[in-house]
């Protein structure tokens, strides 16, 4: 099957164009050492993705979610009576992930600079709508895109719609992320091309096997390499 030329390329927000993952590990630090007295860190650890998962339907992705399952998890590790200055503690962490600065990573404006002047650029991004809209204000890259799309879920039926609305359909299309779960599988699935981006840090819920041998995906080592594996297509 011949391929077909990209007129359309999704990219992700959190952690493939500026971290974000890195500021949830370090208020889960934090959580750890507020209840330090109330449970052993591994524990912890185990009930707060449990807690995390269950939430997913309910609060989807973003800090407020997070800040929510963390007081959640507080609640039950002390059996509905965490002192008030944890809760006030973690009511804080959560303020300060909301206001984090947000500095594009390495490489990414040149390399987006270079995509736009090729390709239909959209912002693919799941997360509180409100949140992502602050930090790709406060980014400088909005200028880049001709399209924003933060939506609850990414699956298939996600990138068909996107692909279809902003470009000329999945096929002429390539989605490009830190989620081999998120960015890379249903985008396949929904018959676009896909580059992963590894970030050092990776929510275990983001995690899965990588499609080796599929013709359409690729593994590269940064966004730097994202301009030439496209134009390498077609």
């Amino acid at each position: 099957m011949p391929l077909m030329a990209i007129t359309t390329v999704g990219l992700d927000a959190d952690d493939t164009l500026w971290h974000n993952e890195t500021i949830f590990r370090l208020t889960q630090d934090r959580f750890r050492a507020l209840m330090a007295d109330y449970a052993e860190p591994e524990f912890l650890d185990a009930r707060l993705a449990e807690v995390e998962r269950r939430n997913l339907a309910l609060y989807g992705y973003g800090v407020k979610g997070f800040t929510l399952s963390l007081i959640e998890t507080a609640m039950d590790i002390t059996g509905g009576q965490p002192p008030g200055r944890v809760i006030a503690d973690i009511l804080a962490a959560g303020r300060e992930m909301l206001s984090h600065p947000v500095e594009p990573l390495p490489g990414v404006r040149q390399a987006m600079a270079e995509l736009s002047q090729h390709y239909r650029l959209v912002l693919v991004t799941k997360g509180d709508l409100l949140h992502q809209e602050q930090k790709l204000a406060a980014s400088g890259l909005g200028e880049f895109f001709v399209g924003v799309e933060i939506v609850s879920e990414k699956d298939a039926s996600t990138y068909d719609r996107v692909f279809t609305r902003h470009g000329t359909g999945a096929a002429e299309a390539a989605m490009c992320g830190n989620s081999l779960r998120s960015d890379v599988l249903p985008a396949l699935e929904a018959g676009a091309f896909a580059a992963h981006i590894p970030y050092p840090l990776t929510w275990a819920h983001e995690l899965a096997d990588p499609p080796l041998g599929h013709p359409r995906f690729a593994e590269l080592a940064s966004i730097a390499e994202l301009p030439g594996w496209l134009s390498g297509l077609g």
